[in-house]
């Protein structure tokens, strides 16, 4: 006699995850800003790595070619935090060296971790706020 036990496979919780929107500095056509949408998992990336792996731009032009490469010393992956800033990681001294005549708002993508593993949301990011029209 044949048994139809049937094994049950134990499901991973899901892991929280960060919404995150990305608005462009430049107006369309139609004068809207160009936003983009990707989740994150919470507390894995750097708001920096998740741009760059998205293909979100991060960088003017001449800023793409002149940058750190992520060290958090050239301040030139700015981005505006629009919504959303109780999701990322608190600012470092090195960050907030950087950032010290900058609006409270403003970030270095790549010194800032997005989500903390436990907590899931919504950030809104302004890309390259210093260029906004």
């Amino acid at each position: 006699m044949a048994s139809s036990s049937q094994e049950s496979i134990p499901t991973q919780p899901e892991k929280p995850e960060i919404e995150l929107e990305f608005i462009g500095p430049k107006r369309g056509n139609d004068g809207s800003y160009p936003l983009e949408k990707v989740k994150a998992e919470s507390g894995e990336k750097l708001l920096r790595n998740i741009m760059l792996d998205n293909k979100i731009d991060l960088y003017t032009k001449f800023r793409r070619v002149a940058n750190c490469g992520g060290r958090g010393i050239c301040g030139t992956c700015i981005c505006e935090i629009e919504d959303g800033m109780d999701l990322l990681s608190e600012k470092s001294d090195k960050e907030k060296r950087i950032l010290k005549d900058k609006p409270e708002s403003w970030r270095l993508a790549c010194q800032t971790r997005v989500g903390n593993k436990e907590n899931s949301g919504k950030v809104v990011v302004q890309r390259i706020p210093q260029s906004k029209e």
